[in-house]
């Protein structure tokens, strides 16, 4: 059975306006867009093009098996080498194939650009966070340096993405 309650209050107000609705009635659809790359979007930062594609350029990332797995940890085997575990290769043939298409993606987009499409797209890092770790002191002139990577990043792999197809 569809849950058609919707968001909680809480979650809209935490959100802080980044969602888009959908529907009319007791059908509405929520769509939240409070990750920094949703906020990007909603910033009129990247088009609406550039963001599907960082969208799938994550898609890639994280169906590659690159975010890690979600497990226990083992405080008496934490410093424990297991060869078997295959630490750092992919698992499935699946898994290989994701890898390769994001490493084409990434390679598609040269190093400052693909820098900040990993940070805002597959880690969540925000725009601000992102220009300190270009380089820039001042807050306001690194967050417009990410934005502006951010878009050359989106636009390149839209080419990229259409060049595939």
């Amino acid at each position: 059975m569809a849950d058609l309650s919707g968001p909680t209050s809480e979650r809209v107000r935490q959100a802080d306006g980044f969602f888009e609705t959908s529907g009319y009635g007791r059908r509405i659809k929520f769509t939240f867009l409070d990750d920094s790359l949703g906020r990007a979007l909603m910033r009129k930062n990247v088009t609406g093009e550039e963001y599907q594609a960082l969208r799938k350029y994550a898609l890639h990332w994280l169906a590659g098996g690159f975010a890690g797995h979600l497990g226990t940890v083992d405080l008496n085997r934490i410093l424990a080498f297991n060869p078997g575990a295959m630490t750092g290769l992919a698992k499935t043939e699946k898994q290989a194939e994701h890898r390769r298409i994001y490493s084409q993606a990434r390679g598609s987009i040269g190093i400052r650009p693909a820098l900040v499409a990993d940070h805002v797209a597959c880690f969540d890092s925000n725009l601000t966070t992102v220009g300190i770790v270009l380089g820039y002191r001042s807050p306001s002139r690194g967050r417009e340096k990410a934005v502006e990577l951010l878009s050359e990043a989106g636009y390149r792999l839209v080419r990229f993405w259409n060049e595939r197809h």
